[in-house]
């Protein structure tokens, strides 16, 4: 048996130090994803944080700039830092992916939208409590009344599409249909402002909410897949024409 060869060392390099923000930057994140604030928690004001992390404020603004940039955090002028969604955790990075693309992998999130949503419909018609039925209701209800005002009508179109979600009761397709929906938000908000799109959506939105009121998984699943067929084709011709 040969003398074992000695292992090289050459690829290693030196551990770089941490540097305060760096350091902040992973003690916050290391609290979010524990859940020591959760979504919608408005986290410390800046002074008490400085103190608990002993670091100074610049520092501390270079962490919270990051966190702020990676989807973690968001700030709101006047009312202070505030935890986002997990769902935004993801779609943040996820969108700097495809911007500045030839949106070729649009077509590949319609399809996945599509797929995802009709058994979501399906299982909402099934499981959806008296209480979600009325959320679901007062979205469709939300997209009528700011059918003519694009941004307003784009916010009602995402309460619908979470709604019949959360009545899924399943959170992992709840989240999905959140992520996939942040990366579509720019080319929904073109698709409103078509003539004619925001009225056919309202009725689509109201056939499928009518589906799930009176249990029927199938007629709601065919339903939400039409929509979103529809829906997902003249997103591909807005973006190809943009």
């Amino acid at each position: 048996m040969g003398v074992p060869k000695k292992a090289s060392f050459a690829h290693l390099e030196a551990i770089p130090k941490v540097t305060l923000s760096e350091a902040a930057f992973e003690k916050l994140v290391e609290s979010l994803i524990q859940g020591s604030w959760k979504e919608g928690d408005r986290i410390p004001p800046e002074r008490e944080l400085c103190q608990k992390l002993g670091i100074g404020r610049a520092s501390l603004r270079e962490a919270l700039k990051a966190l702020e940039l990676i989807g973690m955090l968001e700030s709101k002028v006047g009312d202070g830092t505030f935890v986002c969604p997990r769902s935004e955790f993801l779609s943040r990075p996820l969108l700097w992916a495809i911007t500045g693309t030839d949106r070729s992998e649009l077509r590949d999130i319609v399809e996945a939208r599509r797929l995802l949503e009709e058994d979501i419909a399906a299982l909402a018609a099934e499981r959806a409590t008296t209480e979600e039925l009325r959320l679901i209701e007062e979205a469709v209800e939300d997209f009528r009344t700011n059918i003519d005002t694009p941004t307003a009508a784009l916010e009602a179109d995402m309460k619908f599409h979470l709604a019949v979600a959360r009545a899924a009761h399943n959170e992992i397709l709840r989240n999905s249909v959140q992520l996939l929906r942040n990366l579509m938000k720019h080319w929904l908000l073109l698709k409103l402002q078509v003539p004619r799109a925001a009225a056919m959506v309202l009725q689509q939105h109201e056939a499928i909410y009518s589906a799930i009121r009176y249990r029927d998984a199938g007629l709601a699943r065919s339903l939400m897949s039409e929509h979103l067929t529809q829906m997902g084709r003249l997103l591909v011709e807005i973006v190809d024409k943009h």
